[in-house]
């Protein structure tokens, strides 16, 4: 079997992180000429560390819902909400216990929240502006989406030996979901992506057949790009276009990056969408830039310094957060086009495997220029770690 994200306990990180690295990929190495004689430091400070209710809890995902600032901590059988800013809890509520494990949550700009989960469904919660709680709103595949396709045969699909399942259904876990401009994106260990109407009736659009194994995770640009990343190593970029005489939209593949040696597990996309990064189980993380000529992306270039297999990655500004099976989150600065990039910082004080991470800027209410973020961590034992991480520039001294 191959190997996949979702499957990594901490008990067997040691053996994930043990992948060969790729050695051909030229590292981009820090940087000791600053541009404009500008030296840029990092400090952080663990502001919260909310640790499991239960020995058998895991931090499987977090999500942070910018239009309302609330963090999204998901587990085994519930669902925390944080204020981020004050780092409290506000709301506990519970999942579906037949669901499984939760694998990925995404917000909504309109206050829902997606949930992925291990039986291959996708829940829908609503948060009620009077009571702030949240409460189930649908299930994905809904039941009028299924029974309106179960007379036509051509709706089935094989999913296995003697069986067949609707294709708007997943036929394993889903292990991560992204939402964009009113549609949500699910890929599953099934190999397959879909594609959901996000708004009243949560209508599955379209299922493609995305990989060979596993798919892990999957990103959407600000174009409508989507790339998903799968554990047979390869990412894939799409684009949606008009088919059948214009009368409807589908995705179609444009490029497959492969360079990753081993299983990718994380996918994160700069804000203008130009630079991709991707982290797998051979412990690099590569920087992929967009080719003007080519019109996709390719590689420039690998981060290293994880000594084990990368599980997560957050983008926000020109800093890049990545986690690890070897416990740590690591703060990577953009030096600017072609100029590198330098870590900034090591965060440690998780004893598992880092599984989930988010990245928010928050407004610090100081005079100065320094920039604050919020980075919230979640490992493998169920503790949520919410940390302060200030960016501070200072004027390089000429040298001696």
């Amino acid at each position: 079997m191959s190997l996949c994200l979702p499957s990594i306990t901490d008990d067997d990180a040691a053996s994930v992180g043990t992948l060969p690295s790729l050695p051909s990929l030229q590292s981009i190495v820090p940087i000791y000429n600053y541009p404009d004689g500008v030296r840029c430091s990092a400090s952080h400070l663990c502001l919260s560390s909310i640790k499991a209710l239960t020995s058998s809890s895991s931090a499987a995902a977090l999500a942070v819902s910018a239009a309302t600032s609330l963090l999204y901590s998901a587990s085994e059988s519930e669902i925390t909400v944080f204020d981020l800013v004050s780092a409290r809890p506000v709301e506990t509520f519970a999942g579906v216990p037949s669901a499984g494990s939760v694998k990925s949550v995404a917000p909504s700009p309109d206050g829902r929240l997606f949930t992925a989960h291990q039986d291959g469904r996708i829940r829908a919660w609503r948060r009620s502006v009077r009571s702030g709680r949240h409460r189930l709103d649908a299930t994905l595949p809904t039941v009028a989406d299924r029974l309106r396709r179960l007379p036509l045969p051509g709706n089935y699909v094989a999913v296995r030996r003697h069986k067949k399942l609707l294709w708007v259904e997943h036929a394993d876990a889903v292990s991560a979901v992204a939402f964009r401009e009113g549609l949500l994106y699910s890929v599953s260990w099934d190999k397959t992506l879909k594609v959901w109407r996000g708004g009243s009736d949560f209508r599955c659009l379209e299922s493609v057949p995305a990989h060979e194994d596993a798919v892990n995770a999957v990103a959407v640009a600000g174009d409508g790009t989507v790339y998903t990343g799968s554990a047979d190593g390869r990412i894939r970029a799409w684009t949606r276009c008009l088919v059948e005489e214009g009368r409807r939209r589908r995705h179609r593949l444009v490029a497959t990056l492969e360079r990753h040696r081993s299983a990718v597990n994380a996918l994160a996309l700069s804000g203008d969408g130009a630079v991709l990064y991707s982290g797998a189980c051979d412990r690099s993380i590569l920087v992929w830039e967009r080719e003007e000529s080519a019109g996709h992306m390719a590689v420039a270039g690998a981060l290293r310094g994880h000594r084990k297999a990368i599980l997560c990655l957050a983008c926000v500004d020109g800093l890049l957060f990545s986690g690890s099976s070897d416990r740590t989150v690591r703060i990577w600065r953009r030096e600017g086009e072609g100029k590198g990039y330098t870590c900034l910082g090591v965060m440690q004080g998780h004893v598992a495997a880092v599984r989930s991470l988010v990245a928010v800027r928050v407004d610090s209410g100081k005079e100065d220029k320094d920039a604050e973020y919020r980075v919230c961590s979640g490992s493998l034992d169920g503790e949520v770690r919410i940390w302060g991480v200030r960016i501070s520039a200072t004027m390089e001294s000429d040298p001696m």
